[in-house]
């Protein structure tokens, strides 16, 4: 068998020269990296919350840091925010990628509900000939039971979770709470009636700046909280 050595020693040279160059190219090459900016301007993140005096106008927060409450009628209260701006790198179409979610321990169960409906005389005398103005001549008083049974117990951060939850779901943790998002001063009311008197509650906070890829700052806050009478 006759092999032309000359041939074979250019091909091999050039297989080297082919291979060392590939080598140096792939070397060369580097894998562009995603730069992902501090979430917040001047990387200072915070948080400010406080109850609405608005609201609430008796609300104080006493020397062991606990927020008093006097239940005044009004079946609310009111938590309200002011949160740093993003880096515009957060923001998109002059929406800001920023998420605050409210929880409570605090859980209301409901046993019975009653409520008055009035009645009125259709054929009796009216001031006028459009029907208006209608007369009452009495009430019928509704009563409805075991609420409970049909009723999931009721966060006072306005959700509830229902009998057929699916706990292992990938999805469970975003069906807690109550949530506010893409908004720089975020509001949320929570419920309140004459029965939490004289109970303390906890209302939990978290504010996450940026809730997309990228870098995020989580901030949690606690609002221990004093119903007075």
């Amino acid at each position: 068998m006759n092999i032309n050595f000359k041939k074979f020693k250019t091909r091999l040279f050039l297989a080297i020269i082919f291979f060392i160059g590939f080598s140096i190219f792939l070397s060369s090459c580097k894998k562009d990296e995603i730069v992902h900016p501090h979430p917040c301007l001047n990387e200072n993140c915070e948080a400010y919350y406080e109850i609405d005096p608005q609201v609430s106008p008796d609300v104080y927060e006493d020397v062991n840091s606990y927020w008093h409450i006097k239940y005044r009628g009004i079946q609310y209260f009111t938590i309200m925010g002011e949160l740093s701006e993003l880096n515009p790198h957060y923001v998109i179409n002059k929406v800001p990628l920023i998420e605050v979610k409210y929880d409570s321990d605090y859980w209301i169960a409901f046993g019975s509900l009653s409520f008055k409906i009035p009645i009125y005389s259709v054929l009796s005398w009216f001031i006028n000939g459009d029907w208006d103005n209608l007369i009452p001549v009495g009430d019928i008083e509704y009563t409805l039971t075991d609420i409970a049974a049909l009723q999931p117990p009721l966060n006072i951060a306005g959700y509830q979770i229902q009998k057929n939850f699916c706990w292992e779901c990938p999805y469970a943790s975003s069906l807690i709470g109550s949530y506010s998002k893409y908004n720089y001063s975020p509001r949320q009311m929570f419920f309140l009636d004459s029965l939490m008197t004289g109970d303390t509650l906890k209302v939990l906070i978290e504010t996450i700046f940026n809730n997309d890829a990228g870098n995020r700052v989580v901030i949690d806050d606690v609002f221990d909280i004093i119903v007075d009478e």
